[in-house]
């Protein structure tokens, strides 16, 4: 198997893991040793406190889904950008365009970078509808 091909199925498993809301599979997709820096904090989370944040998500979420995906391989790694939409258990909708650069070794990811604008997601976490 090619590097891209390999790269590019850590991507495809990551992002199929979080739709399905299959924390322990994104948990199996990092590398022990990962760093998690998302450009809206300016923060860096380890693999832990980043399973815990997107299982709080899945908790908040029925269902979850990424469109207008554009994933690009890169040597070591990959990019994607696109559109995640999300509801919640009350019927709020969020839809949060983003891009993710991730870095990836021995088939997991050792580094990712999120950006995304984080007004979405709170003008979403406020919604009347959203619990």
């Amino acid at each position: 198997m090619s590097e891209e091909s390999t790269v590019l199925a850590v991507a495809e498993r990551f992002f199929a893991a979080v739709e399905a809301g299959d924390a322990a599979t994104v948990r199996d997709s990092y590398a022990p040793d990962v760093v998690i820096w998302h450009g809206h904090t300016r923060q860096q989370q380890d693999r832990e406190t980043n399973v815990d944040t997107l299982t709080q998500f899945i908790a908040l979420t029925g269902d979850r889904r990424y469109t207008d995906r554009k994933l690009r391989f890169f040597p070591g790694g990959f990019v994607q950008q696109h559109l995640l939409i999300a509801t919640s258990n009350g019927g709020a909708v969020l839809e949060l365009p983003a891009a993710l650069v991730c870095e990836v070794a021995d088939g997991r990811i050792t580094r990712l970078e999120e950006y995304f604008d984080n007004a979405a997601v709170i003008e979403w976490s406020q919604a009347p509808n959203f619990a």
